[in-house]
This record gives structure tokens, sequence and C-alpha cells, in this order.
């Protein structure tokens, strides 16, 4: 199983960027498809995640503001994120699984860093 997160980069505040995991092999193939994050001196967080189902859950930080979703049809599942601020600065990691999307399944893909200016 191999996931590959593309999309990441340098933005200034209140701009946006579209974070992309491709996944090899068929998307069906795992219940929950997400994208965590980890910043500098502080531990690994939900960022969102969504099932087969559509069903969704976002972190309270990003709600109204980024967007998750799946194409099936080209085994990836994406992250919209819009005004983004200074703290969302992280390395972003794409994360699958068969479980629910309150819980971090074992496939982890290699993160992506995000920057934000202020």
């Amino acid at each position: 199983v191999q996931l590959q997160a593309f999309g990441g980069g340098l933005v200034q505040a209140g701009g946006s960027l579209t974070l992309s995991c491709a996944v090899s092999g068929s998307i069906f193939s795992f219940n929950v498809m997400g994208w965590y994050r980890q910043a500098p001196g502080k531990q690994r967080e939900l960022v969102a995640a969504i099932a087969t189902n559509g069903m969704t859950n976002y972190a309270d930080f990003v709600k109204g503001r980024f967007t998750i979703s799946r194409a099936n049809a080209r085994n990836t599942v994406n992250l919209q994120m819009n005004s983004l601020k200074p703290e969302d600065t992280a390395i972003y990691y794409c994360n699958a699984g068969p479980g629910s999307t309150r819980i971090a399944g074992p496939y982890w893909g290699h993160g992506t860093q995000v920057t934000v200016s202020s």
C-alpha cells in the first residue's frame, strides 16, 4: 500500500491550497481516508477524514475553511484548504484505514509541507 501526498507549498495568510493523496490500488480498499498534520513541537492531529459512504469528520479548527473529498475514479482524496492561517503551518499527512473517521488508520503517506506566511 502506498499513499503519495502532494500539493503543499508556501502561501500567504488568507490564501488557498489543495492537497491530494494518490492511493496505490483501489481507494475502496480503505473505508476511511484522512488528512492529519503535525506542527513543530506538537503532536500529530486529525484535520479531516472521509468514509466511503461520504461521512466526514473535521477538526473544529478547520470547519468552514477546509473541505475533504474523495475522487474514487482516480483513487485520490483531496483536501481543499481556504482562508489559510499561519497556525495551519505544518506537515500534512495522508492516512488510510478500515475503521472510523475518528481513528487514524494504519497506513500513512509521506508528509507534504504547508507553510502559511503572515
